[in-house]
């Protein structure tokens, strides 16, 4: 099919870009400079996105459950506050994640090709994350190259790869020595995603990247000029850890074509000997207290609570429900990480008295990303940063 990025359209659209980018974009940084919390970030990316990519960032799996209850467990934990603690702001709100020293602990959470909701991508989110001095974590699925990322954050940057369970292993190994070798001392693997959910928004939303040029997403782009203009005027959306000499495909087809159902606890187990002691490995998609012990005893020396953000197996219990069970499981000494509906500072709060070391954050950055590119990936770090602050 004979695309515009095929026809290098892109390449005279880029001169004028810096006179029109800027004209485009008044009405969403307009929106994104009035947002004062994250549900209001959720409606900047609403209205700057097309509709199929909004649902894509928006979506759960089947009726979306899970989705929800990430989200609404949150609402029932208590906070019973102390009084007279002598404390005032700003406080110390740093820690220690994954070997290093971060002055916050939350940070943005691994997600799959960053420049189809802007075309900063995972650059904007780098750079925000050496802003904040708070750990960074890239996709394999990625449309920046490890060695882009290197370029804003240095060797002694906190960095973790994310890999999935994929069916060459050859690939495994070419990925894990290209990280170790731009300086991403800690390896995460995703074990809640050996296949790709079903997420019938998507469907009917008719989801497709790069776009298949339909009448409905023709359409749904004439609605979104600010991200239109972005994604004609830029170079096609590759996945750049993988196979960056072609545009990138449908996702869902894509990822299902590599990904391997079979992997096991013997795999994984050969994963982290593959890693080795060059720094953390991280095991990414625990929900029952049984399998944190079993990943301790397969070489894995950190445990992340994740359900996929309610994006696979639908109806799956909320991550901080069963966080407590988890912490109690592996004792004291073993750093966990949680994610899945973080919304609030109040929700970091809480995870973390609730056993988590760590809080990783998804829609919320992406909200941003998604409505501002860097500028909106900030402003959700200093919103939860301050309401992480005012509730502490």
């Amino acid at each position: 099919m004979l695309t515009p990025h095929k026809l290098g359209l892109h390449s005279l659209l880029k001169f004028v870009s810096p006179v029109l980018r800027p004209v485009l974009n008044i009405p969403g940084n307009r929106r994104l400079e009035n947002a004062v919390n994250i549900a209001d970030l959720r409606l900047c990316a609403e209205k700057r996105l097309p509709r199929m990519i909004f649902g894509y960032l928006d979506t759960g799996s089947d009726d979306e459950i899970s989705l929800r209850r990430n989200k609404d467990a949150y609402t029932q934990y208590d906070m019973h506050f102390k009084v007279l603690a002598g404390l005032s702001p700003p406080l110390d709100l740093s820690t220690k994640l994954f070997g290093s020293k971060v002055d916050i602990p939350f940070f943005a959470s691994p997600s799959a090709g960053n420049r189809m909701f802007h075309h900063e991508g995972e650059l904007a989110v780098a750079e925000v994350s050496k802003t904040n001095n708070s750990v960074y974590c890239l996709s394999t699925v990625s449309t920046t190259s490890f060695e882009q990322i290197s370029q804003v954050l240095d060797h002694q940057h906190p960095k973790v790869f994310q890999v999935y369970v994929w069916k060459n292993v050859d690939l495994i190994k070419e990925l894990l020595g290209r990280a170790k070798k731009q300086g991403f001392s800690s390896m995460a693997l995703t074990v809640d995603g050996a296949w790709y959910g079903n997420r019938e928004r998507d469907i009917r939303n008719g989801f497709t990247i790069p776009p298949a040029y339909t009448m409905s997403q023709i359409g749904q782009a004439l609605r979104a000029p600010a991200w239109s203009w972005d994604f004609l005027s830029n170079p096609a959306i590759r996945y750049a850890l993988i196979r960056e000499d072609l545009p990138a495909e449908n996702i869902s087809n894509f990822v299902n074509s590599l990904l391997n159902p079979s992997f096991s606890w013997k795999d994984a187990e050969w994963l982290c000997k593959e890693w080795g002691d060059e720094g953390p490995r991280i095991i990414k998609g625990i929900c029952r207290p049984e399998d944190a012990i079993k990943a301790l005893n397969c070489g894995f020396s950190h445990i992340w609570v994740s359900n996929h953000g309610g994006r696979q197996l639908d109806t799956s219990p909320a991550t901080i429900d069963v966080l407590p069970a988890i912490r109690k499981a592996v004792g004291p000494n073993v750093e966990i990480i949680v994610d899945g509906g973080i919304q609030r500072g109040t929700d970091i709060a809480k995870a973390l008295a609730l056993g988590a070391d760590g809080v990783a954050i998804g829609k919320p950055y992406l909200y941003g990303l998604s409505a501002g590119g860097r500028q909106g990936v900030d402003k959700a770090f200093q919103i939860l940063r301050r309401e992480l602050d005012r509730a502490m």
